[in-house]
């Protein structure tokens, strides 16, 4: 009887995935895995906050209204009070607003500097993967020579290059970072690709390489990097971090950012480490949120998986 029930189970679960397509059957694990409805969460809470900030900040987040209570003599801020959540900072300034706006700042750092790596490589992976050859060659070569280095240590090599540091240049420094990740990735889906099934039927139906590139393998290819973009924008959201805390972002300290409210206090974390304390959790939780739904994406979307 145990046997029985067990391959009826069995004959009842193909049913229910056949003629499902991955997609639809990856969304179907992902409504029913906490991991992922944890990290979710908390990516949802941050993109509404950070788009809301404005609004939602109840000060000006560069207005020092709480200046006659700093006492630089006797190192003394504004303490929590009505109004003021969490008290002020070093200037006068309403720490709780700060730190609501700068969570939009976080969020286009994050964002932009993902997005101008992905496109990065899609463009180096696609000609590695398509091309082959000679083309495959360079382009590896480069690659393996940009991830040889630590990611932090080349962001921080790059952003020290300008002149002028400003919130681009943050971008622009992690960006190219994450730019190797994404080619090797796609050239690896790509050269998979390359001997299935569809794209050997369409070559011997004398399809052009173009089409087959761009209309098959491309596309068959994306998944695992979309994926990978969630995972690299906790990573982004952490080396942007790093970058202001370092002095290399914005200098403008008007325009708060996470980081950037890390590096103005590390003189005084030993007497008022809150003002740490804060944006670094901040940090944390929401690098955190998208590494739980990265993950949880890359197992779902895993045909291995699919049962």
């Amino acid at each position: 009887m145990v046997l029985g029930v067990s391959k009826k189970e069995k004959i009842d679960s193909l049913a229910d995935t056949a003629g499902v397509s991955l997609a639809a059957s990856a969304w179907k694990r992902l409504k029913r895995s906490p991991v992922f409805l944890i990290g979710a969460t908390i990516i949802g809470i941050f993109i509404v906050v950070s788009l809301l900030s404005p609004w939602l900040a109840p000060h000006n987040p560069a207005d020092p209204m709480l200046i006659e209570q700093v006492i630089k003599a006797r190192n003394e801020i504004p303490p929590a009070q009505p109004g003021h959540p969490l008290g002020g900072d070093l200037q006068g300034r309403d720490f709780f607003s700060r730190l609501l706006v700068g969570s939009q700042q976080t969020l286009i750092v994050g964002v932009g500097a993902t997005l101008i790596g992905l496109t990065g490589g899609l463009i180096l992976g696609t000609l590695a993967g398509a091309l082959g050859g000679w083309v495959d060659s360079i382009v590896m070569r480069l690659v393996d020579v940009m991830l040889s280095l630590p990611s932090l240590l080349l962001a921080f090599s790059i952003a020290a290059m300008f002149a002028r540091p400003s919130q681009f240049t943050v971008i622009l420094a992690v960006s190219i970072v994450q730019i190797p990740v994404f080619a090797r990735l796609l050239r690896g889906s790509m050269l998979a690709q390359r001997h299935s099934d569809h794209v050997l039927a369409a070559t011997a139906l004398g399809v052009k390489k173009g089409a087959i590139v761009f209309r098959h393998m491309l596309p068959n290819s994306l998944s695992p990097v979309i994926v990978q973009s969630t995972l690299v924008l906790a990573t982004a959201i952490i080396e942007a971090a790093a970058l202001s805390f370092l002095g290399l972002g914005n200098p403008d300290d008007r325009i708060p950012e996470w980081g950037q409210m890390l590096g103005d206090v590390q003189n005084v974390f030993d007497t008022h480490p809150h003002l740490a304390a804060w944006p670094a959790v901040c940090i944390i939780i929401v690098a955190l949120g998208f590494t739980l739904m990265g993950e949880t994406l890359r197992e779902a979307l895993d045909p291995k998986n699919r049962r």
